[in-house]
């Protein structure tokens, strides 16, 4: 059982190429089929929006979003198993609908894991709504998992 650690301030900041081992190490942690530290670094490369939430001076979270003609995709979003059930999910989320908004996105798209209860329920929260299927989309152990589509209409600031 992990022990909630204890509240502390944390700021989200642009990631770089120096917070990918931190980054890849809670990918690790957090996934059986993770994302590489090539991965990281060619998200970096291609521009799109990385972002990093840090509790003093450790990783505690990320985010990966791509932007392109008026239309975002959350590529990734997680928080380190040590942190998670602090907010730092929500408080990336409402970062990426922020950078969505002035980036003057209309829609954001994401994928995830019917089986991943907790990221749906933070998603609908946030007001995502789920439009479509993706069949097969997962690598999982024993073939293949689908993956629930969420959409959210994004409103200017």
């Amino acid at each position: 059982m992990i022990t909630p650690a204890p509240r502390v301030p944390s700021q989200i900041r642009v990631m770089d190429t120096n917070d990918i081992g931190q980054v890849s190490d809670i990918e690790q942690r957090s996934y059986e089929f993770p994302w590489g530290h090539r991965v990281f670094r060619d998200c970096l490369l291609t521009g799109y929006h990385c972002i990093v939430l840090e509790r003093t001076d450790t990783v505690a979270g990320y985010s990966i979003l791509s932007v392109a003609a008026g239309e975002a995709h959350i590529l990734n979003l997680c928080v380190d198993p040590r942190y998670r059930q602090l907010g730092y999910g929500e408080k990336l989320l409402d970062d990426i609908l922020r950078r969505a908004a002035l980036a003057e996105v209309k829609e954001i798209f994401l994928e995830v894991r019917p089986s991943n209860r907790k990221a749906i329920g933070l998603y609908r929260k946030k007001g995502f709504r789920q439009i479509a299927d993706r069949p097969s989309y997962y690598r999982a152990y024993e073939g293949r998992e689908d993956a629930a589509v969420f959409s959210k209409r994004i409103k200017k600031f």
